[in-house]
């Protein structure tokens, strides 16, 4: 399985948007996270996405998920991976930080056993 770049127009194609997608729901089930943190671009994007849908018009693209960032400097390199998430205050944030890190990991893995080891940075901007 080939993935693009971030420096390609590759990067909006389904095999990137699968990877995004995939992730997210690795990280989401994770015991412990509460949500991935939406950022300012995503919120903006939910508001667009609404007015056109309400006006009758071309329904815009659907968002990537909220609280992932895929990037790939190199098409040979590995893939950068940064997720934000929320996480329950029942659980170490450590924990909660390790075990996202290792779901993604294999998530990806599974997904493309043929290409580098991610590079995964998990950050717990929250707790509730």
């Amino acid at each position: 399985m080939t993935f693009g770049t971030a420096d390609t127009e590759d990067t909006a194609g389904p095999a990137h948007a699968v990877l995004v997608e995939q992730a997210a729901a690795a990280a989401a089930g994770v015991g412990g996270v509460a949500f991935l943190r939406p950022g300012l671009a995503d919120r903006l994007r939910s508001v667009r996405h609404r007015a056109a849908n309400g006006t009758g018009g071309t329904p815009a693209p659907v968002p990537a998920p909220a609280g992932v960032r895929m990037t790939r400097p190199d098409a040979d390199g590995p893939w950068h991976v940064e997720i934000h998430v929320v996480a329950l205050r029942r659980a170490r944030t450590v924990d909660v930080a390790r075990a996202v890190r290792v779901a993604v990991a294999r998530r990806l893995e599974a997904l493309a056993p043929s290409q580098p080891a991610p590079r995964i940075t998990v950050t717990v901007t929250g707790l509730v």
